[in-house]
């Protein structure tokens, strides 16, 4: 008798052992504060150089009238925000926005259109502005919401560097905030633009009425990906009015922090860039993200719809803390 256990072997498909459990995880992000933050700076210390800092802008590009209802948002067409729909901008007004960008010392930029996902006619345009804030010499990055892979391979083609594409929060909360679209629907964009050759961008949002466990879910998820994010937003709510979430509670500065730290030990050698919900953090908080291993911001004035630091408050801190700009 042929002995066929080697060849059966061989074909047999390999058993994917996740890199991270919800138990190893939550076990880091419950360790005494202090041990959590001298980790997650040992880590940051062997990838990044502590110190340095990479600036983002973010602008939108498109407003408004998106048919999707997460509960977040203000672009929402089901929710009463007062936030009137525009079309898409023109070239040179994204242009001269981004020019402004670089002269302030942002090296990426990034650009949002609120909708479910691009129509045929809006991609050429969306790779003609790709190609213009390219020659500035800028990273660059948009997110416009589900993609096929066709579209992918299209924004790539274009040269973009980042799609960004949030999961929010962990699977088994997301229904709670958003009922237009699945986690699976999420996960297949990243896939998708993983397959272009795009790098991905992929975060979430602290302050959704999740639980703490449903946080350290989210970054088993991302870190689980067969490739985790090169870029990871972590938002802190900014409630708005006319969403389901304008009352939500605010978020523990102290946990946080913790879910820095633990994305940073999580996602090594990723971008960890504190988001939406600055206005909101005092100076020692985001002191403790950066030494929980933040190393990127936007900045500017909005994000998106939203308030941000003022430039000047953000130099301050910045030479308080002996920070620099990458």
């Amino acid at each position: 008798m042929l002995d066929l256990s080697h060849e059966a072997a061989a074909a047999a498909p390999a058993v994917v052992v996740p890199k991270w459990t919800r138990d190893a995880a939550l076990a880091l992000y419950q360790m005494p504060f202090n041990d959590l933050l001298f980790k997650a700076q040992s880590v940051h210390r062997q990838h990044f150089d502590p110190n340095r800092v990479q600036l983002s802008r973010l602008l939108n590009i498109k407003t408004g009238g998106c048919p999707e209802d997460c509960g977040y948002c203000s672009q929402s067409s089901h929710h009463a925000t007062g936030l009137a729909a525009s079309k898409l901008m023109d070239v040179e007004t994204i242009l001269t926005e981004a020019r402004k960008a670089k002269a302030g010392g942002a090296t990426r930029y990034c650009m949002g259109a609120a909708w479910r996902n691009p129509k045929p006619r809006d991609l050429d345009a969306i790779v003609e502005i790709i190609g213009a804030v390219k020659e500035l010499g800028m990273e660059t990055c948009m997110t416009l919401g589900m993609l096929d892979r066709a579209q992918a391979d299209r924004l790539a083609d274009a040269g973009l560097d980042y799609y960004n594409h949030n999961v929010d929060t962990s699977e088994s909360y997301y229904p709670s905030v958003v009922s237009t679209r699945t986690y699976a629907d999420r996960l297949d964009t990243l896939e998708n633009v993983r397959q272009s050759g795009m790098k991905v961008c992929c975060g979430g949002i602290l302050g959704l009425g999740e639980s703490e466990a449903d946080r350290v879910e989210m970054l088993v998820t991302l870190a689980n990906l067969p490739e985790p994010p090169e870029s990871v937003p972590i938002n802190m709510l900014i409630p708005i009015a006319g969403t389901p979430l304008a009352k939500a509670a605010p978020v523990d500065p102290l946990a946080f922090v913790r879910i820095i730290a633990l994305a940073r030990i999580m996602m090594p050698t990723s971008y960890v860039r504190l988001a939406a919900g600055r206005t909101a953090m005092t100076d020692e908080t985001q002191a403790l993200c950066f030494f929980a291993g933040v190393n990127s911001i936007f900045v500017g004035d909005t994000l998106l719809t939203t308030g941000n630091p003022e430039a000047d408050k953000d130099r301050r801190l910045f030479d308080r803390l002996g920070l620099e700009a990458l």
